[in-house]
């Protein structure tokens, strides 16, 4: 009997070549590495090997690049560790024969943005890439998760890795957003709800009509988070606003080529009686404007709520918990959200940092001017030009914000852009860990909207308040 197939077991059951002992033998269709990657060269080399089909291999300058001093290039990175990485990314993907979105590259930005304007993300692929946000692609209807330097060097000799089969699991939100929700209030409130370990060990297909009815932008930032509910990876069905948005992209295909392309990926959604090891369902209309208050993705609550007391939580490990994350953050147990001084603001990351992100913060930005130092970091060049084209960088620098080039920025904090000690930012990157965005510096993850409500506030502020 022919069993029901979920889009993950299809395009899985495609890339397998061999199983040995549990472990199955995938084949890989894109690997994206950036500066950090110089490791996986490193072995390659020790080992004599070469990469094996360069043309499947994209590298990006993003991690490391500075997001200010780039009319000089390489020349005008002064910190001359960060020039050697650039440098030394360079030489290893030109000895190799491998693509780069490189620093003076027209195309440049972060390797989860650069791929999908390109069209070199497309649906039915596995794709591995030398960072943990690369499930962002999942949002074409492709199976996309990060590796490390050992796994990397692998899949750049062989074009394969070695990989247990998850789990799977289907989030159903349905219903429709309300006024001043985005996306990445979608993620944080699922975040909240399971937790950040609530997709340990399982694939994540996103449905229903808020998900169908997103944007690609949209769906991007839902897919990128899905690590930080700690899935392996997040995925939604390709559709006609997937076709819409690859339709003539430089890699994607052509012609008769575009034709039966489109054939296979309208083939991958999960079948109707497909059946998943966990179900999830949420209420769209039940979702507020959302704020991170701890040190985790999943300290987070509508930003018209409080502050939460360790006594009330569960059992003794979340009071601790709480009471730590309470303690690092300089926060007070009932305390509302809305009364949190921001000292600073960060609009980009790669969950953030497309143009439909930088246009709902421009709208916002009109209605005001920053109270606090606010940057605006565009994922890409060509995010960049678009944004200047409809002139919302002239938008933000009127409101006093700070525009500057494309680059991963105060997400990372290992590029020069950092919080200092004890500063407190409202950010629209991922991870609000400790030290995440420079040691000692205190993050809230917010949404675009939500973090230049933050900037012309000063505090973190239910940007339906302004936009009304």
């Amino acid at each position: 009997m022919i069993t029901a197939r979920t889009m993950f077991e299809k395009i899985w059951q495609r890339h397998v070549i061999a199983e040995e002992e549990g472990e199955l033998l995938l084949h890989v269709d894109r690997a994206l590495i950036h500066e950090g990657s110089s490791h996986a060269f490193a072995a390659l080399d020790a080992q004599k090997r070469t990469v094996a089909r360069p043309q499947q291999v994209f590298a990006f300058n993003d991690h490391y690049v500075p997001t200010t001093g780039r009319d000089r290039g390489v020349n005008g990175i002064s910190n001359p560790e960060i020039r050697n990485m650039v440098l030394k990314l360079a030489d290893n993907t030109a000895r190799h024969g491998v693509t780069l979105f490189g620093i003076d590259d027209p195309r440049q930005g972060i390797l989860h943005i650069v791929p999908p304007e390109q069209g070199i993300t497309q649906p039915g692929l596995i794709i591995v890439g030398a960072d943990s946000h690369t499930s962002t692609h999942g949002a074409f209807g492709c199976l996309a998760w990060g590796v490390g330097a050992s796994e990397m060097m692998h899949v750049m000799a062989t074009q394969t890795i070695w990989q247990r089969k998850p789990k799977t699991m289907r989030i159903r939100i349905n219903g429709r957003l309300g006024f001043g929700v985005a996306a990445k209030d979608v993620i944080l409130a699922l975040i909240a709800r399971i937790g950040a370990g609530g997709g340990t060990g399982h694939v994540v297909e996103y449905a229903g009509s808020a998900i169908t009815s997103m944007s690609m932008e949209a769906r991007m930032t839902v897919c990128n988070m899905s690590i930080e509910a700690g899935a392996r990876a997040g995925m939604v069905a390709p559709d006609a606003t997937t076709f819409a948005y690859m339709k003539d992209r430089p890699y994607a295909p052509k012609g008769a080529a575009w034709d039966e392309a489109l054939a296979f990926w309208k083939s991958l959604p999960s079948e109707s009686e497909a059946v998943f090891d966990r179900e999830v369902g949420m209420d769209a209309g039940a979702i507020a404007p959302m704020a991170t208050w701890g040190i985790s993705p999943e300290h987070a609550a509508p930003v018209t709520g409080k502050v939460p007391d360790p006594d009330d939580a569960p059992d003794e490990a979340k009071r601790g918990e709480i009471a730590a994350a309470l303690d690092y953050q300089a926060l007070k147990p009932g305390m509302a959200l809305a009364d949190i001084l921001i000292d600073r603001v960060f609009i980009g990351s790669c969950t953030n940092s497309r143009i439909e992100d930088l246009r709902a913060a421009a709208e916002v930005a009109r209605l005001g001017r920053a109270q606090v130092p606010a940057w605006v970091v565009p994922g890409s060049r060509t995010v960049q030009r678009q944004a200047e084209k409809e002139g919302l960088d002239q938008v933000f620098r009127a409101a006093g914000f700070e525009w500057r080039d494309p680059g991963c920025s105060l997400c990372t904090a290992i590029n020069g852009d950092q919080l200092q000690p004890g500063e407190r930012c409202a950010s629209t990157s991922n991870r609000n860990f400790r030290g995440r965005q420079g040691t000692g510096g205190r993050t809230h993850l917010v949404s675009p909207a939500m973090a230049a409500a933050a900037a012309l506030t000063g505090r973190l502020a239910d940007v339906r308040e302004l936009l009304k």
